[in-house]
């Protein structure tokens, strides 16, 4: 089969029954975001290289390997969104919305990193997210991450999920760790990973991110953030934890997570799952009150976190997705009845019912396939009853065949 016609690798195609998961995820998370006062933001797919590669760090391997980076025939450089935050934070400088703070944003859709593809992982994903623009209170934290526990408690996943929860401190924290950083992995250079080397000079943190196994056994022994962090940073913890604890959502701390991108601060997080593999996190965010400034926008504190769609829609129970809705099946008996049966399924169908009209075949097929797709009735039109303005109504559940007259199938009772 030539390449043009299969799928490009890393990439799927949602089927029905995958729509359907991914519909119930996306209206249930979108639900939840209302009551939280989150507003839709739509950005596009694709913007300036710079946006990504200032905000997500040029040592990330976000930037440095999995980035869709072309030139346009403008000769400007593009890149294929591979995440949602910095979108929507140049939508926020862009548009002139600091005025507006604060500010909080929901959005969803198609994601790009050059990844190699797996099972919950793929070049073209999905996600949905939330950012709170205009408050350095951790109670923001608090809110954000309890938002995050509603939505996977309406997709009926909570109990398949674990929230691990950790601080990078503040900027002087941060500073101070980082120079402690650099000369213990300095004096063990020789054992980093090629990467790793190249990390020590730029980002030292992101060698505590480091999937090589040679790095893990250094990092087991590398210095501890939390012997670094200054009063103001424990404060801050110890208030997102009290938060939590509050509102009943369990936690476990992990002082190893550290998030893999430049613009985290303070509170970091992830929901994670052993249901799915190796790809462990559903959903994840933190604090990132340097990133708009980094961007050329005003000191703008925010709080946020994405969600992988693909991966929540892998947990979710099918029956949550799965509407409990009437079906009704149109039948036309002959091809009088065929000819009627487009207008009696239009007249169902303003109703607000789930309607399949089979519009060819024996009419013994019609009421096969009517009820594999489940049909709780059937609506039967032949000749005799289009002369007399009648319909034949067949209820599947009980067997039960009546005919009555077309005026009261306006007002006929399907339960």
């Amino acid at each position: 089969m030539s390449n043009k016609i299969q799928r490009v690798r890393g990439t799927r195609d949602l089927l029905p029954e995958d729509s359907l998961l991914f519909r119930f995820v996306e209206e249930s998370a979108y639900e939840k975001a209302l009551l939280y006062g989150y507003g839709e933001i739509e950005t596009p797919i694709f913007e300036f290289s710079d946006v990504f590669h200032r905000t997500l760090g040029e040592t990330s391997d976000v930037v440095n390997k999995e980035t869709y980076d072309f030139t346009d025939r403008g000769g400007e450089s593009l890149t294929l969104r591979p995440e949602g935050t910095a979108g929507v934070a140049r939508a926020f400088i862009s548009e002139g919305m600091m005025q507006n703070l604060p500010l909080k944003f929901y959005y969803s859709g198609p994601m790009f990193r050059y990844e190699r593809p797996q099972k919950g992982r793929y070049r073209q994903f999905y996600q949905l997210g939330a950012e709170c623009l205009g408050y350095d209170s951790p109670l923001a934290d608090v809110e954000c991450i309890a938002m995050a526990w509603d939505i996977l408690k309406k997709i009926g996943i909570s109990t398949e999920c674990t929230l691990e929860i950790n601080t990078l401190g503040d900027s002087e924290s941060r500073a101070a760790y980082r120079e402690a950083l650099v000369k213990y992995f300095t004096a063990h250079q020789d054992q980093l990973s090629a990467d790793s080397k190249m990390r020590l000079e730029k980002n030292p943190l992101r060698i505590l991110d480091s999937k090589d196994e040679g790095d893990k056994k250094l990092n087991a022994l590398a210095p501890k953030l939390e012997q670094y962090l200054n009063e103001t940073s424990q404060h801050f913890f110890k208030k997102v934890l009290a938060g939590i604890e509050k509102l009943g959502i369990p936690y476990n701390v992990n002082s190893h997570l550290v998030r893999g991108l430049d613009y985290y601060c303070h509170t970091v997080f992830e929901f994670t799952t052993t249901k799915l593999g190796a790809q462990g996190t559903v959903l994840a965010g933190g604090r990132y009150d340097g990133l708009i400034e980094t961007m050329g926008g005003p000191k703008t504190p925010g709080v946020g976190w994405a969600a992988g769609i693909d991966r929540l829609a892998d947990l979710t129970p099918k029956e949550l997705a799965t509407k409990k809705e009437v079906i009704i099946a149109v039948v036309g008996a002959d091809d009088l009845g065929e000819e009627e049966s487009v207008k009696v399924a239009h007249e169902i169908r303003s109703r607000g019912f789930k309607t399949e009209n089979f519009l060819s075949g024996k009419m013994q097929k019609k009421m096969q396939k009517a009820n594999k797709i489940g049909a709780h009735y059937a609506l039967i039109l032949g000749g005799n009853e289009v002369t007399n303005k009648t319909v034949t109504v067949k209820n599947f559940a009980t067997g039960e065949q009546k005919e009555i007259s077309r005026a009261d199938l306006a007002t006929f009772d399907f339960k």
